[in-house]
């Protein structure tokens, strides 16, 4: 079959490029439930740099690693940013483990900056929903600079393990009865300092599962210690933004990567 020379310049208009399949790369050995993090890197055909650790949602119980990671990964990679999906262990408990595994991603990308043509000044880190409580984890609980991401995107996020936590997520994270300073040590609206990074949330007024005064909690922690901050408002959508797609969808989307492109060089 032949195809004209305008027909096929008109499918590579409309079509955009695609990167080359991701890399899988394991993050230390696995653990006593034969379990292993693992991250894929999804790499842009023109990299500007950037990168971000994309944390997804699940409620600790599972990991959403398509809407909420190869999908976000592509995108990102349209607009010349590296996308590392997090493939990061289920805790059952066992509250450090995400965060080991997102430390364990920081720290690779670190090491292999060169190589992946990363800035290592300019990795962030993005989290929806439960990973986006494991993303605020990451920007709140790093000890020293090197765990500490550049920024965060946080959409519809689990912040706190308090009143307004999602409870499947607080249960699968700390176990059936934790103790106060266990819940007050993973409700990272209280742990924003200074040194926290500059920080995008985004939640739809309408969300159940995973009310917005989660965003709005950490936002103002984020006012309080002077560290910059947006808390997008979305007016609909609910927990997921209507299945990913849409209005809201789109909003954040378009602001947050606005606020990225926009951040202090």
């Amino acid at each position: 079959m032949r195809f004209s020379l305008p027909l096929i310049l008109a499918f590579f208009m409309a079509t955009p490029l695609q990167a080359t399949q991701p890399t899988r790369v394991k993050l230390g050995k696995p653990d006593e439930n034969n379990e292993q993090a693992f991250i894929d890197i999804h790499r842009p055909l023109n990299p500007n740099g950037t990168s971000i650790i994309i944390c997804p949602g699940g409620g600790y119980g599972t990991v959403v690693s398509g809407p909420e990671g190869d999908k976000i990964a592509v995108w990102l990679g349209e607009h010349g940013i590296t996308g590392i999906v997090l493939h990061y262990r289920l805790p059952q408990g066992r509250n450090n483990v995400p965060l080991t595994d997102a430390q364990s991603a920081m720290k690779h990308l670190r090491k292999h900056a060169n190589g992946l043509h990363l800035d290592t000044n300019k990795i962030g880190v993005m989290g929806f929903s439960a990973g986006g409580h494991l993303a605020s984890t990451l920007a709140t609980h790093a000890t020293t600079g090197k765990l500490r991401p550049a920024f965060a995107v946080l959409v519809y996020p689990v912040i706190t393990m308090q009143e307004h936590t999602h409870r499947g997520s607080k249960q699968n994270l700390l176990g059936p009865s934790p103790s106060e300073e266990l819940v007050k040590q993973f409700s990272n609206e209280l742990r924003v300092t200074p040194r926290t990074p500059p920080t995008f949330l985004a939640h739809a007024i309408d969300d159940k599962p995973v009310p917005p005064i989660n965003s709005r909690l950490f936002h103002e922690a984020c006012k309080k210690h002077k560290v910059p901050s947006i808390f997008l408002e979305l007016p609909d959508g609910g927990h997921g933004l209507n299945g990913y797609q849409g209005p809201s969808w789109d909003k954040w989307q378009a602001e947050s990567l606005n606020w990225i492109m926009d951040l202090p060089k």
